[in-house]
C-alpha cells in the first residue's frame, strides 16, 4: 500500500503539471482585458474596449465566417462518412478488415504538415484552385477519424441481442435501426460531431496548405502574432477560440460518459422496473429467516403434489408450448412442420 508521503508527492506533482498547462491559458484571458497594448505582468487595469474593437475589425468577422463554414461543413460530411464506415467495419467481416480500420485512423496519426503537403500537391497536380472547399476536404480527412472511432467504439459496446430481438419481433431493417441502433449510438454520434468541429475550428497546419487566399481565425491569429501587431485583439480572438474549442469537448465528454443503452425504450422501461422493485418493501420472512414466507408456502404446496400430477402438468405445459408455436407459425405464414425453430426464422435441421 502506498504511504502517506508517496500520495502527497503524487498529488503535488499532478497539481504542478496542471498549473504548467493551464496558467498560460488563463493569462491569455487576463490579457484580453488589459488596458495596455503591452503584454506585461501585472496588468495595469481591466477594460472591455478590445472586444468591441475586435468585433469592428472586418478581417476578424470574415475569418470567423470562414471558420464556421469550414467547420460545420466538414463536421456534417464527417458524420455521414465516418458513421457509414463504422457500420461497414463493425457488421461486415471481410479479409483485411483490421488493415482498412487502421487506414481510417492513419490521417489523425500522421503529422499535419504531411497531410497538408499531400493535399496541396494533389490539388496542384489536378489544377484545383484553393478555396473554401479545399479547406473542407482537408479538415474532413481527420474529422472522419474522430466520428469513426466514437461510433465504432459504441457499436462494439452494444448488445447484438437487442437487434436480434427486434428482428424476431417482426421489425424490418429500418425500424430496427430507428428504434434500437440509433438511440444506442446517438450520444456517440453527437460527441463525435462536437469533437470534429472543435478540431476543425482551431486547425492551423492543414489549413495553411489548403486555404489559399482564404483566412480562418487560426490563420489570422498566426499572421498577427508573426507581425507583432494588434496583440490585444489577438488575445480576444484566442480567448474566443479556446471557448469554442473547450465547450464542445466538455459536452462530448459528458455525452460519452454514459452508455446509450438507457435511450432504448425497452431498456429504459426495464431499468425503471428494476428501480421500482428495489424500492418495494421486502416480503416478511418465515421463522428461520432464510426464505420469504410466500416462497416457503409455494415449497410446501409443491411437496403435496403427487408425482403423477407433476408429470401431467409437464405434459400440459408441453402441449401449451406446441400450440403457442403453431400460432406463431400461422402468424408468420411458416409451415406447420417448423415447431421449435420457427421463432428463429430458420427451417429445422431436417429441412436444411
Amino acid at each position: 500500500m502506498e504511504g502517506f508521503w508517496t500520495r502527497m508527492v503524487l498529488r503535488i506533482w499532478v497539481v504542478l503539471i496542471l498549473l504548467f498547462l493551464f496558467i498560460p491559458i488563463l493569462l491569455i484571458f487576463f490579457y484580453a482585458f488589459n488596458t495596455s497594448n503591452i503584454q506585461s505582468w501585472p496588468i495595469p487595469g481591466l477594460t472591455v474596449k478590445w472586444f468591441s474593437a475586435t468585433w469592428a475589425d472586418e478581417n476578424v468577422r470574415s475569418a470567423l465566417v470562414v471558420s464556421l463554414q469550414a467547420g460545420l461543413t466538414a463536421t456534417v460530411i464527417a458524420l455521414v462518412l465516418g458513421s457509414c464506415a463504422a457500420f461497414a467495419i463493425h457488421r461486415t467481416p471481410f479479409f483485411g478488415r483490421e488493415v482498412v480500420s487502421l487506414l481510417f485512423v492513419l490521417p489523425l496519426a500522421l503529422p499535419g504538415i504531411i497531410t497538408g503537403l499531400a493535399l496541396n500537391a494533389f490539388f496542384s497536380f489536378n489544377g484545383i484552385s484553393l478555396s473554401l472547399w479545399t479547406i473542407v476536404v482537408g479538415h474532413t480527412t481527420f474529422c472522419i477519424v474522430v466520428v469513426y472511432n466514437n461510433v465504432l467504439a459504441r457499436l462494439r459496446r452494444t448488445q447484438g441481442s437487442l437487434l436480434e430481438a427486434a428482428m424476431d419481433l417482426g421489425a424490418n431493417g429500418f425500424q430496427a435501426f430507428r428504434d434500437i441502433t440509433l438511440p444506442l449510438i446517438s450520444t456517440a454520434v453527437v460527441a463525435g460531431g462536437m469533437l470534429a468541429f472543435a478540431l476543425s475550428f482551431d486547425e492551423v497546419i492543414v489549413t495553411t496548405f489548403t486555404a489559399g487566399s482564404q483566412s480562418t481565425l487560426p490563420i489570422w491569429i498566426y499572421g498577427q502574432i508573426r507581425h507583432g501587431v494588434l496583440l490585444p485583439e489577438v488575445n480576444v480572438v484566442v480567448s474566443f477560440v479556446i471557448l469554442i474549442t473547450v465547450i464542445p469537448v466538455v459536452i462530448a465528454a459528458r455525452l460519452t460518459g454514459g452508455g446509450g443503452i438507457a435511450r432504448v425504450p425497452v431498456a429504459r422501461e426495464r431499468e425503471q422496473e428494476d428501480d421500482r422493485a428495489e424500492a418495494q418493501v421486502r416480503e416478511p420472512t418465515d421463522e428461520e429467516g432464510q426464505r420469504p414466507q410466500r416462497q416457503a408456502d409455494r415449497d410446501q404446496v409443491g411437496l403435496a403434489i403427487r408425482p403423477a400430477d407433476r408429470g401431467q402438468d409437464k405434459g400440459d405445459q408441453g402441449q401449451d408450448d406446441q400450440d403457442h408455436t403453431q400460432v406463431q407459425a400461422h402468424a408468420l405464414n411458416l409451415p406447420r412442420f417448423w415447431p421449435q425453430e420457427a421463432r428463429r426464422g430458420c427451417p429445422p435441421a431436417s429441412a436444411r
